[in-house]
């Protein structure tokens, strides 16, 4: 099985982290994964195929954002909430309540939403 490669708390760098948080589809995951803790990644249906979702996990991964874990067959992701704070006091929660107050939180969970309803109606 392939080594999942996360940085160590000291190389996890600013730039690389505001990187992986500009693409909304990734700033919606985090977001999630923040909100309910741990998560599978196939649990949070998003309206990209599968290996665009990969690259989107491998993106948060490798910036520092996430720590994914391997479990039999499937990846396990949480925040590295800690790491964060400790190496750039405040960032997350400060992106985290900008993208809530923008409403693009809302306005991408409903499109979601709608997405899922056409594909059960058809």
């Amino acid at each position: 099985m392939k080594v999942l490669n996360h940085p160590d708390r000291q190389d996890i760098q600013l730039s690389s982290v505001l990187y992986a948080l500009s693409d909304p589809i990734r700033l919606y995951l985090v977001d999630v994964i923040h909100k309910s803790g741990e998560r599978r990644c196939g649990d949070i249906a998003v309206p990209v195929v599968k290996s665009t979702l990969s690259h989107h996990y491998r993106t948060l991964r490798e910036a520092g954002i996430l720590h994914v874990r391997v479990q039999g067959t499937q990846r396990i992701s949480s925040v590295r909430t800690e790491d964060l704070e400790a190496r750039f006091p405040g960032l997350l929660a400060s992106v985290l309540n900008a993208y809530h107050a923008s409403g693009e939180a809302e306005r991408l969970t409903a499109s979601i939403e709608a997405s899922r309803r056409e594909a059960t109606q058809s």
